[in-house]
C-alpha cells in the first residue's frame, strides 16, 4: 500500500493555511467534479482523490494526526500493519513510534468509496456511500456553491429576479424589497449533489447594490440633496424633489437656511421582509445663489439689504 501524500494532491503546501487548503480544494473539486466530466472515470478517480485529502486536510485534527503519520510512514509500514499494538513514546501519537494495527477507531467509520490508505488509517469518515461503524450509511452534503448578483438601488427598493448561470444551471434568483448591499441569499439545495446519497449543497447568492448617485443609502434610511433658489429659501414655497417611488412636491418653510435637512417620512427603502414598512427619505436644503444680475436686480437687492439692516437697528 503506497504512502499518499494529500498537500501534493491538493497542490499546497504543508505550511498552507487552512484557508488556503479549503481554497485549494474548492477550485480542483469545481474542474474535476463528476457532473462537468460525465462519463470521464480519470477525472472522477481525481475527484476522489481530491476530497479523501480534503477529508483529512480540512479537519485541523485529522490533519494534525496525519502530518504525524507522515513522519513516520516507513516504520508503520515496515511492521506491516497487524496487531494493534503502539510502540514509541507512551500516551500513544506518532512521534519517534509507531503504530500497528488498524487505525479505524482513530476518527470513527468506515468509508469504503475511499483509498486502502485512507480506510487504513483514517477509518473513513465520511464521502462517496461510504459507512460508519457496524454498517449505517453516512449521509454526506454536497458542496456548496457562490455567486454573486448585482442590481440597481431601484431594484434593491422594488424587488427584482436574475436568470443565473450556476455550475451549467440556469436559476431564477429573485430578491425582496429592501435587500441591502453585500447581503447573501441562501438557496437551499441548490448546491453540488452528494455523494452516496446525502443531501445536495446549498447557493449562496452575494447580492451587489450598485451606488446611486442622486441617493445615499443608510441602512433603511436614504439621504438625498435639493438644490433650491434663494428667492424660495427666503420666501417659503414648495418645491420638486424626487423620491424612490417617484417626484413629489416638497413644502418649503419661510426662512430656510442652507444645509438646513427636511425629513420625508416613509420614503426611505423598504424594511427587507417587511414590505409594509419603509426608511425616511432625508433632504438636504442646498441654496444657489443668482449670479449675473441685471441692473434692476442689483437695485432691488441693495434696496432690499438697506431695508433689512434699518429693521435689525
Amino acid at each position: 500500500m503506497d504512502y499518499k501524500d494529500y498537500y501534493k494532491i491538493l497542490g499546497v503546501e504543508k505550511s498552507a493555511s487552512q484557508a488556503d487548503i479549503k481554497k485549494a480544494y474548492r477550485a480542483l473539486a469545481k474542474k474535476h467534479h463528476p457532473d462537468k466530466n460525465k462519463g470521464d472515470t480519470a477525472a472522477e478517480d481525481k475527484f476522489k482523490d481530491i476530497s479523501e485529502a480534503y477529508e483529512v486536510l480540512g479537519d485541523k485534527e485529522k490533519r494534525k494526526q496525519y502530518d504525524q503519520l507522515g513522519a513516520n510512514w516507513r516504520q508503520f509500514q515496515n511492521a506491516g500493519a497487524g496487531g494493534g499494538q503502539y510502540y514509541g513514546q507512551p500516551g500513544g501519537g506518532f512521534q519517534g513510534g509507531f503504530y500497528e494495527g488498524d487505525l479505524n477507531d482513530m476518527f470513527g467509520g468506515g468509508g469504503a468509496g475511499f483509498s486502502d490508505f485512507f480506510q487504513q488509517f483514517f477509518g473513513g469518515g465520511g464521502g462517496f456511500g461510504g459507512q460508519r461503524a457496524g454498517g449505517r450509511s453516512r449521509a454526506v452534503k454536497g458542496q456548496d456553491y457562490e455567486a454573486e448578483m448585482e442590481i440597481t438601488l431601484q431594484e434593491a427598493y422594488q424587488g427584482t429576479s436574475r436568470l443565473l448561470n450556476v455550475n451549467n444551471q440556469q436559476l431564477r434568483i429573485s430578491t425582496k424589497p429592501g435587500v441591502a448591499d453585500g447581503q447573501v441569499l441562501r438557496i437551499k439545495g441548490k448546491g453540488a449533489p452528494a455523494m452516496g446519497g446525502g443531501t445536495p449543497g446549498d447557493l449562496y447568492i452575494k447580492v451587489l447594490v450598485k451606488p446611486e448617485p442622486q441617493f445615499e443609502r443608510r441602512g433603511d434610511d436614504l439621504y438625498t440633496t435639493l438644490p433650491l433658489d434663494m428667492f424660495t429659501a427666503i420666501l417659503g414655497g414648495s418645491s420638486q424633489v424626487s423620491t424612490m417611488s417617484g417626484a413629489l412636491k416638497l413644502k418649503i418653510p419661510e426662512g430656510t437656511q442652507n444645509g438646513k435637512t427636511l425629513r420625508l417620512k416613509g420614503k426611505g427603502m423598504p424594511v427587507y421582509g417587511k414590505g409594509d414598512q419603509h426608511g425616511d427619505l432625508y433632504v438636504k436644503i442646498e441654496v444657489s445663489l443668482p449670479t449675473h444680475l441685471s441692473h434692476e436686480e442689483r437695485e432691488l437687492l441693495e434696496k432690499l439689504r438697506s431695508l433689512h439692516q434699518a429693521k435689525a437697528v
